[in-house]
């Protein structure tokens, strides 16, 4: 990994891999809010059909894959001091944001909160990969005072002084908290711009039931009062019919 490809390339990975994850699970969130189940992988098209994985289990092997990361960017950064050093140590709090959010989300599958918290972790190893490749392998981008050596057929970024080591190590903490001010800006602002498109589908389908039930309720009543009325005007008839029947032979009785 000690070149730009080798920061730029699996960066891009798991940026991709991040904003697939990201916008499947508010996709599904959106739409199913009630019995919604976080998923460790959203498949494509044509891997839909493959039997269902266990989803505990898929999540262990996750949080194994972070796991072994991690241990493989500790080890990594104790040969990588200096300004290196400081850029991968950063990067480890990201993998262990991703690898306890895993871990978590064994115990608390539905729970949206941590496959977001996830997703954007996930996204954000990728950018912060990216700029380290670029920050580190790019010499007019180096911070003032420090320099591109090549040691042992090996890129490395060297500070002439402590006080420019302990700047450029400043400018690394600077741009890191900008980058995670601006991804949790970008995060909210895809979440609320996922929610608007696809939560109407939601309200559209769980507002017509509602209007087949009061338009069923209107119907219900016109049925019940026209059976009503019919049932008051067919007691009516038989009423006057029998009246007049009394009427009409009661002389019949005073002439007997």
């Amino acid at each position: 990994m000690g070149s730009l490809i080798g920061h730029v390339l699996p960066g891009t990975a798991f940026l991709a891999l991040g904003l697939w994850h990201l916008f499947n699970h508010i996709k599904l969130y959106s739409l199913h809010p009630n019995s919604y189940t976080s998923s460790p992988w959203f498949p494509t098209p044509k891997l839909r059909f493959k039997p269902k994985a266990q989803l505990g289990l898929t999540q262990l092997l996750g949080a194994v894959a972070f796991g072994q990361q991690f241990f493989l960017f500790h080890l990594h950064s104790t040969d990588h001091k200096g300004l290196e050093g400081q850029y991968h140590l950063l990067l480890q709090a990201i993998i262990i944001v991703s690898l306890v959010t895993t871990l978590t989300g064994i115990g608390l599958p539905r729970s949206f909160l941590v496959s977001f918290v996830r997703s954007v972790s996930i996204v954000f190893q990728g950018v912060w990969l990216i700029v380290m490749g670029y920050m580190l392998w790019t010499p007019k981008l180096i911070p003032k005072g420090c320099a591109l050596y090549d040691e042992d057929d090996h890129h490395v970024v060297r500070c002439g002084s402590q006080e420019s080591l302990h700047r450029a190590k400043s400018l690394v903490n600077i741009q890191f908290s900008w980058l995670l001010i601006g991804i949790a800006i970008f995060a909210i602002s895809f979440y609320l711009g996922l929610v608007e498109r696809f939560g109407k589908r939601v309200e559209h389908y769980s507002a017509l039931p509602k209007e087949f039930e009061e338009m069923k309720e209107e119907e219900e009543e016109e049925v019940f009062s026209d059976v009503e009325s019919q049932k008051e005007k067919k007691f009516g008839e038989s009423r006057g019919s029998f009246i007049h029947m009394g009427a009409g032979l009661a002389p019949f009785n005073m002439e007997r």
